[in-house]
């Protein structure tokens, strides 16, 4: 049975005749490839031998491509330009663009603070950020990180790592605590007496006001999609929040905003950071940075 190997002349002997052909003569192919110009004719006169045709026909100094050279250099180009675009694209999310994805408030509140971590270790930081509220954009391809909510079992693909609990807590600006002390009780009844911001999640949610209070009835405030918008009125003042940890560490950092009890509820699902399961030294390298960045979370959260 014939194999690739038995059945194709040497690969150098290829590559040398497709230069010889491509530049016009045997000179030009030894100056490309460094090597002397009689180790061409070498090359070229075993590949000829081997395929018993004449690949370049001698007029004096100079050499021209027979017919079947011809057709032999132009197939030789293309089966290496094939193997040279795998190639490429294998090793472009290490070579080329960075690409992260992320939901955009978790990028805006989170993973901004941060990002430097990911560009100082990417050569000309070439990184793009892709944010989505669709998880299976991050499942392109070219992705080579991304950060999303759930359990593992939700990504049998992937390298799930856990990067903080799914934690949330009532928080607000240190001005409306002034004006209502009264919430330093740490009594949940107290929030029916104060102005309330709500995202848009269902009545009895596990992450909702009527969860953490303990109430059925229908609570009053806006609501928000964007957890970012809820969080601009919070820290303007208008009202008290319920809050992902990671989300409000710098507003907690910077004085912005005041966690309002020492307690704090758990979701069943974390905040992951994922990458494939071959990933390169890259990618590994910047996951635990990020990893790492967030040891410091339970801290700076009350924890």
């Amino acid at each position: 049975m014939k194999t690739l190997k038995t059945s194709l002349p040497l690969l150098n002997a290829m590559v040398v005749f497709e230069a010889a052909a491509r530049n016009g003569g045997l000179t030009p192919a030894a100056e490309e490839l460094n090597i002397a110009q009689s180790a061409v004719s070498r090359h070229v006169a075993n590949l000829e031998r081997q395929l018993s045709v004449a690949l370049f026909t001698r007029k004096g100094n100079r050499v021209v491509l027979t017919e079947a050279g011809d057709t032999l250099a132009e197939a030789i180009r293309d089966g290496l330009g094939t193997i040279r675009h795998a190639v490429e694209r294998l090793s472009a999310p290490d070579r080329d663009t960075f690409v992260v994805g992320c939901s955009y408030d978790l990028a805006q509140m989170w993973l901004m603070p941060r990002f430097d971590l990911i560009t100082s270790r990417i050569p000309n930081g070439q990184v793009m950020l892709l944010t989505s509220v669709d998880y299976r954009d991050f499942d392109k391809p070219d992705v080579a990180l991304s950060i999303r909510f759930g359990v593992p079992e939700d990504w049998p693909g992937l390298v799930a790592k856990k990067l903080f609990d799914g934690e949330w807590f009532p928080v607000c600006s240190p001005a409306f605590l002034a004006r209502h002390p009264s919430l330093a009780s740490e009594d949940p009844q107290g929030f029916l007496d104060v102005p309330l911001l709500h995202m848009t999640t269902r009545p009895g949610a596990v992450d909702s006001w009527q969860s953490w209070i303990g109430t059925e009835r229908n609570l009053d405030g806006p609501r928000f999609t964007s957890y970012l918008s809820m969080m601009h009125e919070t820290i303007a003042g208008r009202g008290a929040a319920l809050a992902w940890a990671g989300f409000v560490e710098e507003h907690l950092r910077l004085g912005q905003l005041v966690r309002l009890t020492g307690t704090s509820r758990l979701h069943r699902s974390s905040f992951h950071l994922l990458t494939r399961k071959k990933a390169g030294p890259a990618v590994q390298a910047i996951a635990q940075a990020l990893l790492d960045s967030a040891e410091g979370l339970s801290a700076i959260s009350g924890h």
